[in-house]
């Protein structure tokens, strides 16, 4: 399968699109506007200041796992820490869709995100992002689960019994929505979408959480840590669902900024995430929900962290090709 990014249209927030031309210089699997020098596999800072960006008003959005207006108040202690230690104006972008949000910084119109497991390698390699903390327990854990979940008191009692029914994804960039339950239903029980079972895509976790729930979908994979913060503010009854599947650990939600802000920009980015205080925080009272619990962030390496997600990209036949 080819993952042929299809961006949706995205308003206009602060910036034009800065012209982009293919440099003669080490990439790796990065599109061509973009420079690996030091083979971390993201992109590296522009090397003439002109193309530093500095804008007044910084951009964030936050992976659009659920209703982005779910986490608008959860984010605002931190978005207030971050204009404090940056200086700037920040705005919360509540993007729609995983495509969405990857075009907006790709425009030049989204400065500093955090990316969906699955879709920070495409938001690496297409959009110049460049992720360096993750989530964590204050004992340094991480990471979540994908599940494949059924109605509780319905006929799907194990994995083969999929045949035949409808799995709901998420998006075709999700990691746990997607890529990985479509690889391993192939690889591990033979199942092949669309062939051995029908297949659906609801745009988010929690749309297919409470569809396999209210009985819209026969299944669906999705992401543990989703479904337990769900559970954990009652926006989906738990003993209406059953588990048939779980996979390995994956990293979560990558968080980063775009390649070309000033550097001195980017270093306060950084500090802002490592410095905030979560005791007490919004952030805090929703991320512990998850298991892990999270509690801070930790600094991580897309090259060695996000391996696991680049190799099932790889069995799935994913190529990173970048919409002009």
């Amino acid at each position: 399968m080819r993952l042929r990014i299809a961006f949706a249209a995205v308003a206009a927030l602060v910036l034009p699109c800065l012209p982009a031309a293919a440099q003669d210089c080490p990439k790796g699997q990065l599109d061509k506007r973009y420079c690996d020098r030091n083979d971390d596999m993201v992109a590296d800072a522009p090397s003439d200041p002109k193309l530093w960006v500095d804008p007044p008003t910084l951009i964030f959005a936050y992976t659009p796992v659920e209703d982005p207006e779910v986490y608008r108040k959860v984010w605002d202690g931190f978005l207030a820490h971050l204009a404090k230690t940056t200086g700037k104006r920040i705005q919360f972008f509540p993007v729609q869709s995983n495509a969405a949000q990857i075009e907006a910084m790709r425009a030049g119109r989204l400065h500093i995100a955090g990316f969906n497991t699955g879709s920070n390698p495409v938001a690496v390699n297409c959009a110049g992002f460049v992720p360096f903390a993750m989530m964590a327990s204050n004992n340094g854990d991480f990471g979540y689960e994908m599940e494949i979940i059924v109605q509780a008191d319905g006929p799907i009692k194990e994995v083969k019994d999929l045949k035949g029914r409808t799995l709901a994804f998420t998006a075709p960039t999700s990691n746990s929505g997607f890529k990985a339950p479509s690889a391993l239903l192939k690889a591990d029980f033979g199942l092949e979408a669309d062939r051995d079972y029908k297949t659906a895509f609801s745009g988010k976790h929690d749309n297919s959480i409470l569809g396999v729930a209210n009985k819209d979908y026969d299944a669906a994979a999705i992401a543990n840590s989703v479904k337990t913060r769900m559970i954990a503010r009652k926006a989906v009854d738990g003993s209406k669902l059953r588990v048939i599947y779980k996979s390995e650990s994956f990293p979560t939600t990558g968080y980063g900024h775009v390649y070309n802000l000033k550097p001195e920009l980017a270093a306060k980015v950084k500090e802002a995430f490592f410095t905030f205080p979560w005791e007490g925080s919004e952030l805090l009272k929703e991320f512990v929900k998850s298991q892990p619990p999270a509690e801070k962030f930790v600094p991580i390496s897309y090259k060695e962290n996000w391996g696991v997600v680049r190799k099932f990209d790889e069995l799935s036949g994913v190529k990173y090709e970048c919409k002009s």
